[in-house]
């Protein structure tokens, strides 16, 4: 119960409070003063729902996405972690820890990155280029000076390539969001349309007046609710949203021993 509660603190924001009162006082006015008229509703659909469930859809391909390259980053790093376990003609156990090490510091790195703003964005990158460069010579010096085969050294550094690969993609989703004009389009509407629908609200007064103000409350709920979760999609990495990618670094790397 505390974590559907947690979910609907999510989409039911200050935002949704703010909006809707002014709906509400919208609503009040053009009753007190006998203000009506029949709005289509053409129009909530066409500059608001359109727009917000277009962005829903593209951010949620984008977090499909990311979460994609991320399992294939995971993956090329187990493999190359089985190389140095498994197809080494004499394990060295230093070589697996410092193996080990190297996994949880690149994850660390990765987690840090795409968890700070965008400004932090030369700076973690340049460490994650670096724990490239480690991996690289791992390779060189761990695997292939210490016996391993020139045909399976040549196989994992293509691991590695698509490591590097997933990485980009990574990079570049976290850069590059939905249209930033249409969630402007959108947010302008969200704000001025349940206002703007104060004589539609009026004209469909029931007896009960408190009930005449049960559609704006509604509607505003509705809109902003959908807005706030394309905000929370948007950025798959921040760490605030339930659907966002989650980091675990020290479990990866734990799961790693077990054979």
């Amino acid at each position: 119960m505390k974590k559907f509660f947690k979910r609907i603190s999510l989409i039911l924001t200050l935002q949704t409070v703010i909006v809707a009162s002014l709906a509400v006082l919208s609503t009040y006015v053009c009753i007190r003063y006998d203000l009506r008229a029949d709005f289509s509703l053409t129009l909530v659909a066409t500059s608001i729902v359109f727009p917000i469930v277009f962005s829903i859809g593209g951010a949620y391909k984008r977090r499909e996405a990311a979460l994609k390259e991320y399992a294939a980053i995971k993956g090329y790093l187990r493999a190359i972690y089985y190389a140095s376990r498994d197809w080494m003609p004499a394990v060295k156990q230093e070589n697996l820890e410092k193996m080990e090490g190297l996994i949880h510091r690149f994850f660390s790195n990765v987690r840090t990155l795409f968890t700070q703003p965008k400004s932090f964005l030369e700076k973690g990158e340049k460490e994650i280029y670096k724990d490239f460069s480690d991996f690289s010579l791992y390779i060189k010096h761990e695997l292939r000076d210490e016996g391993l085969s020139a045909g399976e050294c040549s196989r994992t550094n293509q691991f590695l390539q698509k490591m590097l690969i997933s990485f980009e993609a990574l990079k570049h989703i976290y850069q590059y969001r939905t249209p930033r004009t249409l969630r402007a389009f959108s947010e302008f509407f969200i704000k001025i349309l349940p206002i703007a629908y104060g004589p539609y609200f009026a004209q469909i007064e029931v007896s009960w007046s408190p009930l005449s103000y049960v559609i704006p409350v509604l509607l505003t709920m509705v809109i902003v609710s959908l807005h706030n979760i394309q905000d929370h999609l948007e950025n798959p990495f921040d760490q605030v949203g339930e659907d966002d990618i989650k980091f675990n670094v020290e479990k990866f790397v734990e799961n790693l021993k077990a054979k």
